[in-house]
């Protein structure tokens, strides 16, 4: 083995050899275990989110392959219709060109080029991560096979009726010209106006005072609404105002949706602008006037005055106008939630227009049920709550988009408007007798979340019924974060029991959102987000901020945000690698909860790798050409007290592992693992062995026993591991395999094909570690914590009296009991070597030990004389002196937080440091005191 761990060398060796040799793909052996990644945008790259989630679904495919499933991880991407389309544009835009001046076939033929082209980028970032996937079964929403899917659900949901075109509401994008779904749009809070106009009654008896944040969609009002039970308005209900500006009589309505507190308590009705108003004008039967044309300019529904003004040109002609016929009361300052799309930027309009729908009321049902009686079950469960809330009050889903790129939609027209819809136009003319009569297809396109709302059973095939679509479905689990439970997961449920009379997957794991280090969401912005692959590979701080910046094209925001990279990172970011990066993840992946972002981890979590290359490299030192009593038999093996601890403590790390594994915790997991594999192994274990590898002490019998143990628990321990950190497990298991039997072929680093039958290759084929309840010895493990406890007591005395670590020492040991007695005959050996001891003796009760220092392990006491090992007046002169440096300390302290003008001024995070650095004082002032009392009893 290298002397030191690089994993920049092994990782991309590593993965290119597992993928080369099929170990991906499923075995065919087993029972089923299925996951279908979530498909990333094909426009992407992988950010911390993606990092995160593809980790845990490879933490558990891994797992279950080991466990002897038949595994499948099925991988693809989702063709993006907006972000994709954007992006071959803006390339045109560049050439002076867009798309019209193409026409649509060959726009299309230039995003396939784009996408064969840099497509890729985030399935090239999956193999960098170690994500197990089947790539041989790599699927796009645009492949033939998921369209000829999308195209079947859309004739079958239409000839049910399910499917239908009308006129509704939806949510449009004046930039881009198309409808968008609720998570295409960002609600953002904005600072604006209220505007109070007073609309006059009809009657001139008097006037009604209305508030709108939108002034020019006062044009399009088809009502006034008060509360029913409103005492100020009950007798206006009925009667009609005069629509200052538009020349209309409009009515006063009464509708319980009206807050009579706020405001005036009346509100104006613009349906076809807005969606809570959309509602009461289906409730009142209103007319619903469009008063907007697709680039959010007016059209010719409203006065000449303000045709074709943009809508913000419109809103201060429209407020000037009303000023100056004395109908504008006043204006307040408002913090209100402005819609803007997450691709354009642009402020969001309500829109009425003609699109598709799927009719969901009789799909939410069972996929209600589903839920309710346990065929789906939620991890964490509360976020069933979130699921039901949403499908119980479940509106139509628009499916439609005015785009060129995704799945048209198989709806064709004849020159009378009149619709016909099939699986394509020849299907359609035959199923008709329409002949040669002119048809023309619709001109949009679906909806992306309809074509991934097929992902678990599309790509296996549906609907034909092909053997992987038999064997993969349901699949076994579904991880996703909580932000699409409505807009894909709900969907999903509700397309897949419709069409497969199954439930799309058994369990859905909800994970939180990554977060940076101040729990802030890491967005572009913010100059906050983390590549993935920079805590990878490192990156220079330059680069960094070079990254962080490019693009905003906002001076004052780069410096900003380049200040704040370099006060975060003076040196650039590290090179971690992919283990040390995964570990992470898993060790913050607590239920449900968002994670914030801690360096300081992924840090720890690649020391604890060279921790374990290090401790390889020790077993390797210490085993390789010996007889390890593995290989030979009639050798006879002796196992140390050592020895049947550390195998007995390996159970119990096993069963803590795969429980918690098998629940989705993967923070218990990985902690789990560590502390066995950090403490028990590497610190405890490795330095009881080294008594009986290097001491005449021991027989060969015993010291053969060690040494299979080293080997057989580490060989178990990357076992364990693999699932979390691939890399540096299958690396050394490579090396440590043949010296515990389980010898990888000839050939390991140029593994066989999976079809060979040669599972001994590599670690991913080999069986997860289980406990065998016979190898656990409580009295082992009782007696080796007696051992940990007596040497770690006279370890902090070492500590706390300054005495050198070379210095070795006499120990008595008083007040005990038989069993204290017992372990120390036992054991005296490993308690000399390990503590670095001269002597160590018992002591009865009616004897006296010279002065010392003392602690306790329970009742019995150990003591280590003093006497030549300080010098009492000097140690008990520095102590005092620092014990009065750190009273000054906590008393300037304790001032500052009793400083009212400390308190109420400093910012939160400072007072709360100062109260931090107090409690530290405290502590380290505590204990100088004990110390210091300690020595002069000496």
């Amino acid at each position: 083995m290298d002397k030191t761990y690089q994993p920049d060398r092994i990782e991309q060796a590593w993965y290119n050899t597992w993928e080369d040799a099929g170990y991906f793909r499923p075995s065919g052996q087993g029972d089923a275990y299925s996951i279908m990644i979530p498909p990333p945008n094909v426009t992407g790259s992988l950010h911390m989110g993606h990092a995160f989630q593809d980790t845990i679904m490879d933490t558990l495919i891994r797992f279950r392959r080991m466990q002897g499933r038949n595994t499948l991880w099925q991988v693809g991407s989702d063709h993006a219709g907006i972000a994709t389309q954007m992006v071959v544009e803006r390339r045109l835009a560049a050439e002076g060109k867009n798309r019209h001046d193409l026409g649509r076939d060959a726009f299309i033929e230039k995003i396939w080029e784009w996408k064969a082209e840099s497509g890729g980028t985030i399935t090239r970032q999956l193999r960098r991560m170690g994500a197990s996937v089947d790539w041989t079964r790599e699927r796009f929403t645009m492949d033939e096979g998921l369209s000829n899917a999308v195209r079947e659900v859309f004739v079958r949901l239409y000839e049910e009726g399910l499917i239908y075109r009308g006129k509704r509401l939806v949510n449009w994008d004046p930039a881009l010209h198309t409808a968008i779904s609720d998570l295409e749009v960002e609600n953002k809070e904005e600072q604006g106006h209220l505007w109070h106009f007073r609309y006059p009654l009809s009657d001139d008896s008097g006037h009604l005072v209305v508030a709108t944040t939108r002034p020019e969609t006062m044009l399009g009002d088809t009502a006034v609404a008060v509360h029913p039970e409103d005492p100020r308005y009950k007798d206006l209900v009925g009667q009609t105002i005069r629509l200052p500006l538009a020349d209309r009589e409009i009515p006063i309505i009464a509708d319980d949706y009206v807050d009579p507190d706020f405001g005036s308590g009346c509100v104006k009705i613009t349906p076809a602008h807005d969606f809570n108003d959309y509602e009461m004008g289906k409730r009142h039967d209103l007319p619903m006037i469009n008063i907007l044309t697709i680039d959010a300019h007016l059209n010719d529904q409203v006065p000449a005055a303000y045709r074709g003004l943009d809508r913000y040109e419109a809103r201060k002609k429209v407020v000037d106008d009303l000023d100056a016929l004395g109908l504008l009361e006043k204006v307040d300052d408002h913090t209100l939630q402005v819609p803007r799309g997450d691709r354009s930027g642009v402020v969001i309009e309500p829109y009425l227009t003609d699109q598709w729908f799927v009719a969901v009321e009789s799909l939410a049902k069972p996929a209600i049920q589903a839920v309710e009686n346990g065929d789906i079950q939620f991890v964490p469960k509360n976020y069933e709550n979130m699921y039901f809330s949403w499908m119980r009050d479940l509106q139509d889903w628009c499916i439609s988009r005015q785009l060129w790129w995704g799945h048209r939609i198989p709806a064709w027209y004849d020159e009378d408007g009149k619709v016909y819809v099939g699986r394509s136009e020849e299907e359609v003319r035959t199923a008709h007798d329409l002949d040669d009569r002119p048809l023309s297809q619709d001109e949009d396109v679906l909806d992306t979340w309809f074509s991934s709302a097929l992902w678990t059973f599309s790509t296996l095939g549906w609907p034909e019924q092909t053997e992987e679509l038999r064997t993969f479905h349901p699949s076994s689990v579904l991880v996703t974060g909580f932000d699409i439970i409505f807009f894909w997961v709900a969907r999903m449920i509700m397309m897949t029991l419709k069409f497969t009379g199954e439930v799309p997957f058994k369990k859905v794991y909800v994970h939180g959102l990554v977060r940076d280090a101040e729990g802030q969401k890491m967005s572009k912005s913010k100059g906050n987000v983390l590549d993935p692959l920079d805590l990878i590979d490192g990156i220079d701080l330059d680069s960094l901020v070079e990254k962080r910046t490019r693009g905003l094209m906002q001076p004052q925001k780069e410096k900003q945000i380049s200040k704040r990279t370099r006060a975060e990172f003076p040196e650039g970011i590290n090179s971690y690698g992919t283990d040390a990066l995964r570990f992470t993840f898993l060790s913050l992946a607590s239920t449900g909860r968002d994670i914030k972002w801690d360096m300081g981890r992924v840090e720890g979590y690649r020391n604890f790798c060279n921790k374990i290359w290090n401790a390889a490299r020790y077993v390797m030192m210490n085993t390789e050409g010996q007889d390890c009593g593995v290989n030979e038999k009639g050798r006879e093996v002796s196992l140390s007290l050592a020895d049947r601890w550390i195998v007995s403590a390996l159970q119990r790390a096993e069963r803590e592992v795969t429980e918690a594994l098998d629940q989705f915790r993967f923070d218990v997991a990985s902690h789990a693992a560590y502390e066995f594999i950090w403490n028990e192994y590497c610190d405890w274990y490795l330095e009881l062995s080294k008594p009986v590898l290097y001491s005449d002490d021991y027989s060969e019998a015993e010291k053969r026993g060690t040494r299979r143990t080293l080997v057989r628990v580490l060989e178990a321990i990357l076992r364990m591991a693999h699932p979390f950190m691939p890399f540096i497990t299958e690396e050394i298991w490579q090396k440590v395999a043949p010296l515990a039997d389980k010898a990888p072929a000839a050939d390991a680093g140029k593994a066989p094909a999976a079809d060979t039958g040669i599972e001994n290759a590599t670690i991913m084929l080999q069986p997860y570690p289980r406990p065998e309840q016979d190898k656990v010895d409580e009295q082992a493990e009782q007696d080796i914590e007696w051992i940990k406890a007596v040497i770690t007591a006279i370890r902090n005395i070492r500590g706390e009296m300054r005495i050198p670590p070379s210095r070795t020492l006499d120990v008595y040991l008083h007040n005990g009991k038989d069993e204290d007695q017992r372990r120390l005959q036992a054991n005296h050996n490993f308690l000399c070597r390990l503590a670095k001891l001269d002597s160590i003796s018992w002591l009865n009760a009616d004897d006296s030990a010279p002065a010392s220092a003392t602690s306790l392990v329970g009742d019995m006491e150990i003591l280590v004389p003093m006497a030549g090992l300080i010098d009492k007046d000097a140690e008990i002169d520095r102590l005092t002196k620092e014990v009065d440096k750190l009273r000054k300390e906590v008393g300037r302290a304790e001032g500052k937080l009793k400083n009212p003008a400390f308190i109420d001024k400093a910012p939160e995070a400072v007072v709360a440091k100062e109260k931090a650095k107090l409690d530290d004082y405290r502590s380290q002032l505590a204990r100088l005191e004990d110390q210091l009392e300690k020595i002069k009893y000496l």
